[in-house]
């Protein structure tokens, strides 16, 4: 059992841990192994198959490896994935409801390896065949995404992140969900800071290295505005119009950002 020792913490002035970098090697393990996880399930993820058996084979795969999911038991929450479909953003929760041609479908993943969380979300399509806007929604959410950990590096801001997802986003006409946000992470699933999608050039804490935690942009095709459905979980547009996500855990180098969750077959996005 891994046992955590935080009375030797770095924290920045803003809360915000710092890992010495030597530290790394953990969450490179835990996000590769998140990473595979969403390899593997890219082939099932298929006209016909139902979002509760993607969970089961994620769940199995878990097992396997010897490791613990993050999502089970988390807040009540009973599943090893979050699986959202078309027009939900988030929060998914798996079900028997088929997947149907031209569906765009997000699976998130959390997986702890002695005691670091490797957190991770791409796109896929059933069918192999999106809309014109859908395949349009997921290249964009994906250039969001690369386009914000371009400017996470030492020096910058966590608004310098935010603005660099907003700009180009609404630049396609398409917008970016407030209502949710990357977070810190490391030997914690959940810590400071909050980072936000959106935001001003040049605002919010200074990005030090040592740093760890996920960005994760949400891009809806229409309006940013969401809705929580009565299961406490599930969050979707309340324009029902498409919504798209892709996220990554990074850690702050001396120069750059190093990303722990890259597919290790070249799956990140779902039509490359």
């Amino acid at each position: 059992m891994h046992v955590l020792d935080t009375s030797k913490a770095r924290l920045t002035r803003d809360g915000i841990r710092l890992y010495e970098v030597s530290e790394f090697g953990g969450m490179r393990t835990a996000g590769r192994l998140a990473a595979e996880i969403l390899d593997r399930i890219a082939e099932h993820v298929t006209v016909g198959q139902t979002t509760a058996e993607l969970d089961r084979l994620i769940t199995q795969w878990v097992d396997e490896a010897g490791v613990v999911s993050a999502t089970i038991g988390y807040k009540g929450y009973q599943h090893a994935s979050c699986i959202s479909v078309n027009h939900v953003v988030c929060h998914g929760i798996p079900s028997e409801k088929a997947l149907k041609s031209g569906d765009i479908i997000n699976i998130d993943v959390t997986v702890i390896v002695e005691g670091w969380f490797g957190d991770t979300s791409r796109m896929y399509v059933a069918g192999g065949e999106p809309s014109r806007k859908a395949e349009r929604l997921i290249q964009v959410t994906h250039d969001a995404l690369m386009r914000s950990i371009d400017v996470a590096k030492p020096g910058n801001t966590f608004g310098d992140i935010g603005h660099a997802i907003q700009s180009f986003v609404e630049a396609e006409r398409m917008s970016v969900v407030r209502d949710f946000c990357g977070h810190g992470l490391g030997l914690v699933f959940h810590a400071p800071p909050n980072v936000l999608h959106y935001g001003r050039a040049g605002t919010g804490p200074v990005l030090e290295e040592g740093m760890i935690f996920t960005i994760e942009p949400m891009v809806n095709l229409g309006r940013p505005e969401t809705k929580i459905l009565k299961d406490d979980w599930t969050a979707v547009t309340r324009d029902k119009s498409l919504s798209a996500q892709f996220e990554h855990s990074i850690g702050i180098t001396a120069d750059g950002a190093e990303i722990f969750t890259q597919s290790p077959a070249g799956k990140f996005h779902p039509t490359y």
